[in-house]
């Protein structure tokens, strides 16, 4: 049954508690950069090492994106974030312990990576895409704008840390601040479907499709060998591999800094950061608001188009104010590609093969931040400069307009079938 009329949907707490755990998520995701020069100063390590660990967090970010999403569509969302929340804090706590550059690569590396990926957008989409039939692009904004706060709020934080107490203290108060926040909210509030409330997601049988969208495929889930064979797949891939390089890979890797090499402090780059967060917000969930009432294809071209234009304006960066106008630009589209990129995969594959196929598109997001990372690390350590690298990124971002605008959104033929009953989904969902 639907929620009384005046009462409110279950449906929107689980959103809110998905929302305060993919913000401390992503903020701990986004933090390394903040301890670059930090570790460089205690270690004397160069910027290409620290890098290939930022690079195998970021890879290791996405190749858990198939796997956690395929945990998430068969054994439900929740159980997949408790114990994600939960190797992401002990990566953390553990990283304020390191000693070697080995042990940064297994601590912020593998397991900080490994944990981020379970609480990020392949489980995040999953869940949302179970509770929500309705406002469905504006929920993957909010989702989106969890990830945008959580920079917001965790790296300025993990800044005034560090310069107080010290990069190991840092890692350490994050750690148990996921811990203690992330855990018990996902124990008390978070379901892995309408089912278990005796409900049917939100708007169920009475959301009307957005302008241009296709008729609701019948219910079922597409398997990856089946989504490999339409070309809407790989240049959902394809672009989400653009975003990945562009954004987390080279940007929130690199600008702290890239921006210190040009006499900013760090905390002038980590307001910087702060600004692009706040941004962030705003532009994921307009972009939510947008996809449902305008479509996703042409939004999603015109994000890309920006970003190459903003990426070309950080060359010419001469000042805090100038710096903090680039955050902003760069800020309003650097999620925003995530509601249309998220409700074209649910409404060309189906809402139950979000996760899994979200997951593998994600792993391309990852596959190209890691690259971005470490072509960052090796223009800087080859040329002395970031210039180059945001050249090429720019030029993809380019790329990834004609891209975004090839995209056919029509739902796939598939057999329905039903979600295991372990998962707690109903044979025939509504």
């Amino acid at each position: 049954m639907q929620a009384s009329r005046g009462v409110l949907h279950y449906a929107w707490v689980v959103l809110g508690a998905l929302v305060v755990v993919m913000l401390l998520g992503s903020g701990l995701r986004a933090v390394f950069g903040v301890f670059i020069k930090p570790m460089e100063a205690t270690f004397g390590w160069d910027r290409a090492a620290l890098s290939g660990a930022a690079a195998i967090s970021l890879l290791l970010l996405g190749a858990a994106g198939p796997v956690v999403g395929w945990l998430a569509d068969r054994w439900g969302p929740r159980r997949v974030i408790l114990f994600s929340a939960i190797i992401l804090s002990v990566g953390t706590v553990l990283s304020s312990r390191v000693t070697a550059l080995w042990q940064v690569y297994i601590t912020s590396g593998v397991l900080m990576g490994l944990g981020a990926g379970g609480v990020g957008m392949s489980t995040g989409a999953a869940l949302a895409a179970r509770w929500f039939e309705a406002r469905r692009g504006l929920v993957m904004g909010l989702v989106g704008g969890a990830m945008s706060a959580g920079q917001l709020v965790v790296v300025p934080l993990a800044v005034w840390l560090t310069l107080n107490y010290g990069w190991r203290h840092s890692f350490l108060w994050l750690g148990i601040l996921m811990l203690a926040v992330a855990v018990p909210t996902t124990l008390l509030f978070v379901r892995d479907d309408p089912a278990q409330q005796g409900l049917r997601a939100y708007g169920a049988g009475r959301g009307a499709p957005a302008p241009g969208a296709p008729a609701a495929p019948p219910e079922g889930r597409t398997t990856v060998a089946e989504a490999m064979q339409v070309p809407a797949f790989w240049l959902l891939a394809a672009t989400f591999f653009v975003c990945g390089y562009t954004s987390n890979g080279l940007v929130l890797t690199h600008l702290v800094p890239h921006a210190a090499e040009h006499g900013f402090s760090e905390m002038h780059a980590a307001q910087a950061l702060g600004v692009m967060g706040a941004m962030n917000i705003l532009g994921t969930v307009a972009s939510g608001f947008i996809c449902d009432r305008f479509g996703r294809k042409g939004p999603l071209a015109f994000y890309y188009g920006v970003r190459g234009l903003s990426l070309l304006f950080l060359l010419y960066v001469w000042n805090v104010p100038s710096l903090h106008i680039f955050a902003a630009i760069f800020g309003l589209n650097y999620i925003s590609t995530v509601p249309p990129t998220t409700t074209l995969t649910a409404n060309i594959f189906g809402r139950y093969s979000v996760g899994s196929l979200s997951g593998w598109i994600f792993f391309a997001h990852q596959a190209g931040a890691a690259l971005g990372a470490a072509v960052g690390g090796w223009v800087f350590q080859s040329t002395g400069s970031y210039s180059w690298a945001f050249i090429s990124a720019a030029l993809l971002a380019f790329l990834a307009v004609p891209m975004a605008l090839a995209i056919r959104e029509a739902p796939v033929s598939r057999t329905p079938r039903p979600s295991p009953a372990r998962a707690g989904l109903p044979a025939t969902a509504g």
